[in-house]
């Protein structure tokens, strides 16, 4: 996984580029109506349940906009909420606030939409030992907020991109000529680039499993689009030589079926790519 400090340079780049993007030469609306000198106090209002997030990144867009704006956090990230909850107050310069409203109200509502399904499925694999992913299935240009969301919700973050982690999926397997030439030369790239990344390789039948076995160095084993009797069997091949992961359509419904096959991981594209906003509101009190 990126390092810290790499995840907060994702997240300057998203901000710095939204307000880029909303504010442009000036927020004339509120520029043309509003004094320069004039100071204002809005508050966060929560319309709907569920797990708020963003809490934190919206206290950096603050920050970013007008460093003198204040926040009084009244709920932290990963609480349950409900409608008519304040989760802060901001106060400081009008027009500051305005500016900054909007980035955050998009990017809470995004981010608590997304914890809140992750937190519905984490509670959905309580007392088993599974753990959920989140997927590259994001928003381009907003994986930094997305990924943070899932973490919030209680869920884990696979790999946060195509350079933090090996994955042989389906056409890189086909396009290498087999499976164990695909792992045979991406160890081989990994010692000629000096380059100590983590192998997944992902397989399409019990068959392929017992051919990606037969090689050292993988990491975990992406099970994919296996029903459960197979899971389950798949699971008992690979025993303790790696570990392994479970994907492809799973939902509410199936997860739990997956979890008690055993698999130590449960990767799902829909925490991040359906999820419906979170009714949120900034104002002025």
């Amino acid at each position: 996984m990126i390092s810290e400090e790499q995840f907060q340079i994702e997240v300057d780049l998203i901000i710095a580029n939204a307000i880029r993007e909303d504010v442009g030469d000036g927020d004339h609306s509120s520029l043309s109506c509003i004094p320069k000198a004039a100071l204002g106090k809005a508050k966060l209002l929560v319309k709907d349940d569920g797990i708020i997030a963003g809490i934190d990144f919206a206290k950096q867009v603050f920050a970013y906009v007008d460093s003198s704006m204040e926040l009084e956090v009244l709920i932290k990230d990963g609480a349950p909420v409900k409608y008519g909850d304040v989760a802060f107050y901001v106060t400081g310069s009008s027009q500051s606030i305005l500016k900054a409203e909007r980035l955050v109200l998009n990017a809470m509502q995004r981010m608590s939409a997304i914890a809140t399904k992750t937190k519905s499925f984490v509670d959905l694999l309580e007392g088993t030992d599974t753990k959920i992913l989140d997927t590259r299935k994001t928003t381009p240009g907003l994986r930094a907020l997305e990924k943070w969301a899932v973490k919030i919700g209680g869920g884990e973050n696979h790999r946060f991109a195509l350079y933090d982690m090996i994955m042989l999926k389906d056409n890189h397997i086909d396009f290498a000529g087999g499976i164990t030439k695909a792992i045979d030369k991406t160890k081989s790239y990994l010692k000629e680039t000096n380059r100590d990344l983590k192998i997944i390789v992902e397989a399409r039948s019990l068959e392929e499993i017992e051919e990606i076995l037969k090689s050292d160095g993988v990491y975990r084993i992406l099970i994919d689009n296996f029903n459960y009797e197979d899971t389950r069997k798949a699971v008992a091949l690979i025993g303790a030589k790696c570990l392994t992961e479970s994907s492809g359509g799973i939902n509410e419904k199936t997860i739990r079926n997956y979890a008690e096959c055993g698999v130590d991981y449960i990767s799902s594209g829909a925490l991040t790519h359906s999820v419906y906003n979170m009714d949120l509101s900034l104002k002025a009190v």
